[in-house]
């Protein structure tokens, strides 16, 4: 009876590792597959931007170069105005930056650890904010920066996404995971509304801020349909309608420059990636935070 016992436990302890050994494979095999078709469209953009239009247009794409043009780099950046560009569009989103992460961190705290009459009606209009789409608003926005002279201006580019309800509800509940005997001991030190907030609690949700901050300079950097519609000139247009008039340069014409708009999509693309593989530790810990309340 020991025996065999002891051959059926063994039996089962082989079928239990077979079984998380399977798991683990199809667990793999998932993960290369949602990698690869996450990563593929980058690749296909790098070689791209180092392919000759010929090589582009073949019936059977190549996916790796025959020849490499590193010249279409410097075609765009001599075809259009991309530094003019790449200031405006810098610009444009440090100004958007700067406002989301103010207003963010007074809004949240004032929804997390202020008491007000209304308090849960504004967080909802807050929500409610969020959910609209810019498009269903970009014509009363347009009137009222036209009227205020705000048209093809910096501030008429930052000023519409000042204020980011998004934002406001991640340090919301960032702040909300924070014990109130931390703000209690500050204010027996001695510190205002505004050393807790700076002293206490932007250090405690440090990775909320930054994967906040990450984001919202994603959107910001990658903004067009704003930008398209304010930024009429050639003085504050921005990296995302400059790509746009990058391939208009050939409309009409026999050529195209499908070669030069990837090398320029690539330039465009530089400085997120940079800041995504700086940060992207703080990420996760901060959507963590964020979903504990």
């Amino acid at each position: 009876m020991n025996t065999s016992a002891l051959a059926n436990v063994n039996s089962r302890n082989e079928s239990a590792k077979k079984k998380r050994k399977i798991k683990a494979l199809i667990q793999w095999i998932l993960a290369i597959i949602v990698l690869l078709i996450i990563i593929f469209p980058i690749y296909w953009m790098l070689v791209s931007s180092v392919k000759s239009q010929e090589e582009i247009l073949l019936p059977v794409p190549t996916l790796w170069p025959r020849e490499f043009h590193f010249e279409n780099y410097i075609n765009v950046l001599s075809r259009g105005n991309f530094a003019k560009y790449y200031w405006n569009t810098a610009v444009m989103t440090a100004g958007i930056l700067i406002s989301q992460v103010v207003t963010g961190i007074f809004a949240g705290y004032g929804f997390s650890k202020g008491r007000f009459k209304g308090q849960n009606v504004c967080f909802v209009i807050v929500l409610g904010a969020l959910m609209i789409p810019l498009q269903v608003t970009f014509i009363p926005l347009y009137i009222m920066m036209a009227n205020w002279g705000l048209s093809d201006t910096f501030l008429g580019l930052i000023l519409p996404e000042a204020v980011s309800p998004y934002y406001i509800f991640m340090l919301r509940q960032s702040f909300m995971s924070i014990d109130d005997s931390y703000i209690d001991a500050a204010k027996v030190d001695g510190l205002g509304r505004i050393g807790i907030i700076t002293k206490i609690l932007a250090p405690m949700c440090k990775s909320t801020l930054f994967t906040v901050t990450l984001v919202t300079f994603t959107n910001g950097w990658n903004n067009y349909f704003w930008p398209k519609i304010i930024a009429r000139g050639e003085s504050h247009r921005v990296l995302t309608i400059g790509l746009a008039q990058l391939q208009n340069t050939f409309a009409g014409n026999e050529t195209m420059n499908n070669h030069e708009i990837m090398a320029g999509a690539v330039l465009a693309v530089v400085p997120v990636i940079i800041l995504f593989f700086i940060f992207q530790k703080y990420m996760l810990t901060g959507y963590s935070k964020a979903a504990m309340k």
